[in-house]
């Protein structure tokens, strides 16, 4: 995928958003929301608004490779959020960014409120900066 991307980190109630410019990617706010369907409309809005040629959803993967049911509510999204923006949607193996998004907010003392908004974009800015420095290698996996 070329253009500008949209990377999302869907949660059950705080959906973290990122964008790309170039090989770049930036964090983009959040959608709060328990349902997945007003969760799949706020990240095709998002999508719009920046004109995003594509969307990576972060894949919770489990340690050893294997997939939960994480990972299948990820793949129900995803295959929802292709299906209401018509844009191509790649699942990408997100494995331990939440646990670096965490430690960078520690580096830089962020607590409290401040980082439970935080981290989930933060997350989907490291899915997407995953995926663009893969992309940028030349190879595909994910």
């Amino acid at each position: 995928m070329k253009g500008v991307l949209l990377g999302v980190d869907y949660g059950d109630m705080r959906t973290g958003l990122a964008v790309s410019a170039g090989k770049m990617a930036f964090g983009a706010g959040c959608v709060l929301s328990k349902s997945m369907r007003k969760t799949v409309e706020g990240v095709a809005q998002a999508a719009q608004r920046r004109q995003a040629e594509g969307i990576v959803v972060g894949d919770p993967v489990n340690m050893d490779g294997t997939r939960g049911p994480r990972s299948e509510k990820c793949r129900i999204f995803a295959d929802m959020l292709a299906q209401r923006t018509g844009l191509p949607v790649v699942l990408w193996d997100e494995r331990l960014t939440t646990v670096s998004a965490h430690e960078i907010l520690s580096e830089i003392n962020v607590r409290g409120e401040k980082r439970k908004k935080a981290v989930d974009e933060l997350s989907a800015a490291l899915i997407l900066q995953s995926y663009l420095d893969r992309q940028e290698d030349g190879s595909s996996a994910g």
